[in-house]
């Protein structure tokens, strides 16, 4: 059982990964609209950051089930 819980661990990391990705395309794609339209920055930013946020927020809901799936054997 043991095994499976590690497998298990690892695969929830690896939302890690899908969250990484998904704020560096959404980072470059804010980069590329700021360039295009320097007078809506604020605007930009306000909903890159957003986006960042919840991105993010899924990356620590892998981790967390990964530290629960290895703790609660």
């Amino acid at each position: 059982m043991t095994t499976l819980t590690a497998i298990g661990a690892g695969i929830a990391v690896f939302v890690g990964i899908g969250a990484g990705l998904g704020m560096a395309l959404a980072t470059g794609k804010a980069t590329e609209a700021i360039a295009r339209q320097p007078e809506a920055k604020n605007d930009i930013r306000a909903t890159l950051l957003i986006g960042l946020v919840l991105a993010e927020s899924t990356a620590i809901y892998g981790f967390v089930i990964a530290i629960m799936l290895i703790v609660m054997k």
